[in-house]
């Protein structure tokens, strides 16, 4: 399997704000929950948002994980944090994710999160760690069906009612070979989605944590959906299958995935798609200047996985 290039710097995609930038009395409200003065901030530059998120090691020795935003100046990223830290409290312990701790919400609205010693899965992804993601992500389907009581969280078959018609502006834009057939597919996705488990939906190496003892964790829970089990397993594969690994063997072999249906997947596969080529046109925002490219990269990808399967090419 062929991995698609790209110039995207892995890891390295986010323009956060720093330690200094946050103003001093948010600091202190900071170090009075760490319990210790901060002595080094190491900023995490996966994702694609330009939040505070940094790991503070304290005078005492101690190490958190500190998400900020400000609610005037950054209002839709640190409403995103709220429904994170909404999300994070509903979340059962036996979830495959960081805790949160304590939340400050004032001018700034902070998220003190568990901090874990781990690290991202490393890129080109490698099939042994792809292996850890999908058993931690049976283990989210399993604890998370149904989806806890009061989280109120939109069904898949309304959050994606837009994204079909994605296809009429990819049509419009370039002649592309076999768009009618996958705009019909994407049609079609509503009867494919639905389920009652939560699905975290961001699911990829930015958002995951493998650590020392051979546990996979999973972050940034903002925008959930209701849907089916399966979903999240199949958004894992998307950069793997850029990089190059089989991933047809791998939903051959997976509890969640070898017996959808081929056509299931692939009317997700058209619908995501749509969603990518289109916002990858779109202007490139300042406070996240490679969001575009790894969105153009993972339509990329997701066409070239879907042709593969549906024998267009």
């Amino acid at each position: 399997m062929a991995s698609i290039p790209t110039t995207i710097p892995h890891g390295r995609t986010a323009r956060r704000l720093e330690w200094a930038h946050l103003p001093p009395g948010v600091r202190a409200q900071i170090e009075e929950r760490c319990g210790s003065p901060v002595v080094e901030a190491a900023s995490q530059r996966g994702g694609f948002t330009p939040g505070f998120a940094s790991v503070l090691t304290c005078a005492d020795g101690s190490r958190h994980f500190v998400k900020a935003a400000s609610n005037a100046a950054q209002r839709p990223f640190a409403e995103s944090y709220r429904e994170e830290a909404r999300k994070l409290r509903a979340l059962p312990d036996t979830v495959p994710a960081p805790r949160l701790l304590w939340t400050i919400d004032t001018d700034w609205l902070v998220l003190g999160i568990e901090y874990v010693d781990a690290r991202a899965p490393r890129r080109p992804w490698r099939a042994d760690e792809l292996d850890r993601c999908l058993d931690a992500l049976e283990t989210v389907a399993e604890v998370l069906t149904p989806a806890p009581e009061g989280l109120d969280l939109t069904p898949g078959t309304e959050e994606f009612a837009a994204w079909p018609a994605y296809w009429d502006t990819v049509r419009s834009r370039q002649a592309l070979p076999h768009a009618d057939e996958a705009a019909d597919l994407a049609t079609g996705f509503a009867g494919v989605i639905g389920g009652d488990t939560l699905v975290h939906v961001d699911v990829r190496d930015d958002n995951t944590l493998l650590t020392a003892d051979g546990r996979a964790l999973f972050c940034d829970w903002n925008w959930p959906i209701a849907g089916a089990r399966w979903l999240d397993s199949l958004f894992m594969l998307i950069g793997p299958r850029g990089d190059g690994l089989d991933v047809e063997a791998v939903i051959a072999t997976r509890l969640l995935l070898h017996d959808v249906p081929a056509e299931h997947i692939d009317r997700m596969l058209a619908l995501i798609t749509g969603y990518f080529l289109v916002s990858a046109a779109e202007p490139v925002p300042p406070t996240s200047p490679h969001i575009r490219d790894a969105q153009r990269w993972q339509g990329e990808v997701v066409w070239d996985w879907l042709s593969e399967r549906r024998g267009w090419r």
